[in-house]
């Protein structure tokens, strides 16, 4: 009976120890936690917590203990668990952030991109328009010096045609041979400006009534001309010269004077025409030949 009952009490206490051992190795960890000094910044994990620190109490059955429970290893790897899932967090976090940077540059490139095309455009326009503005500043210089070349001799008329009809003595009607070298003159002139007509009647004879009688001529062809072409009056210049002298001389030299009457009509023009029609004004006009018109052997 003796020997039984030391059986039990051998047994029980052989079945007490691991349970006390147990409970001895989980209170071991909390009490080196407690007593470890704090952790230095440079012991501190990239979560921001200490780093973890190795379990160096090894128990009643040292590092490995044969008979430890679920729970027990549960509560050993549950810190280790807890510090995978922050560091699973703060990858997560970092790498949502790196995507957010990276996003935020490629969009900023492509702005910056963007804005620098449109300054390319804003340039070659500014280009263009300086090039149109150079255009037509040269053209408008071009112009103003043909308008000043214009207004400078504005007064210089230039012979253009010259055309010379006679008449017998004591004639001033005008003939059908001398309207048309009239109309042939006056065709051109319509819608023109800058241009005058300037008439010239000459007579044989002497004294008052020679400039009367070339008066009278002069003023048949005016009077066509007015009449039959509509030339303005007042681009019209007539003179009576009566019997003074022509520019040709005889064989002796001397001014030569002429018998009957004829009247010499000279068209003169300056450079308005040209202003008016954008042209620039070409170097004088060389004089055409005079066209005579002799109506002596025309029956009055």
């Amino acid at each position: 009976m003796k020997n039984r009952a030391f059986l039990a009490l051998l047994l029980a206490g052989a079945l007490a120890l691991p349970a006390i051992a147990q409970q001895t190795t989980s209170t071991s960890p909390d009490q080196s936690t407690s007593q470890a000094a704090p952790a230095s910044p440079s012991q501190t994990g990239a979560s921001g917590k200490p780093a973890l620190q190795p379990d160096t109490h090894e128990g009643f059955w040292g590092k490995l203990n044969p008979f430890a429970r679920k729970k027990y290893v549960q509560r050993q790897t549950q810190p280790i668990r807890d510090r995978v899932n922050e560091l699973d967090e703060l990858t997560s976090s970092n790498t949502k952030m790196i995507k957010d940077v990276d996003g935020r540059a490629q969009q900023g490139i492509q702005l910056a991109s963007a804005k620098a095309n449109e300054a390319d455009q804003h340039a070659i326009d500014a280009g263009n328009r300086a090039n149109a503005a150079q255009q037509t500043a040269q053209t408008a210089t071009t112009r103003l010096t043909t308008v000043e070349q214009v207004v400078g001799n504005i007064d210089q008329y230039k012979a253009a045609t010259q055309t010379e009809i006679r008449f017998r003595p004591g004639q001033t009607v005008l003939s059908k041979k001398a309207k048309d070298a009239l109309d042939e003159m006056a065709s051109s002139l319509k819608g023109q400006r800058g241009y005058i007509v300037e008439v010239q009647g000459f007579s044989s004879g002497k004294g008052q009534p020679a400039i009367q009688n070339s008066q009278k001529m002069a003023d048949s062809v005016v009077r066509y001309l007015v009449l039959n072409h509509e030339i303005p009056v007042y681009r019209i210049y007539v003179v009576g010269m009566g019997n003074a002298p022509v520019a040709a001389t005889d064989e002796n030299g001397k001014p030569k004077r002429i018998s009957g009457g004829r009247v010499e009509i000279s068209l003169l023009k300056n450079d308005l025409e040209q202003l008016a029609s954008g042209a620039t004004p070409s170097s004088p006009a060389s004089q055409q030949a005079p066209q005579s018109t002799d109506q002596s052997a025309q029956p009055k």
